[in-house]
């Protein structure tokens, strides 16, 4: 099965290797019809240590790395 991807922005890199990325996406309101913005925040390990608050970034799922980290960036 393959990994997801998903692309955010980095609004926290105060942790040591790791970065929180939140990620949007625009849903269809099932009643209203009205499309509205979702959002989700994911600890990501960014080993390098390379990114910076609102940097663009793309995650991929990976193995635990700690108790919340399930996330690693994408390096080009």
């Amino acid at each position: 099965m393959p990994k997801r991807v998903l692309t955010g922005v980095v609004v926290s890199d105060k942790s040591e290797k790791t970065v929180i990325v939140r990620v949007d996406r625009r849903i269809t309101h099932p009643i209203y019809k009205k499309t509205i913005q979702r959002s989700a925040k994911y600890a990501a390990h960014d080993e390098q240590k390379k990114f910076k608050v609102g940097d663009k970034v793309s995650i991929i799922e990976s193995r635990p790395i700690s108790k919340t980290k399930r996330w690693a960036v994408v390096y080009e």
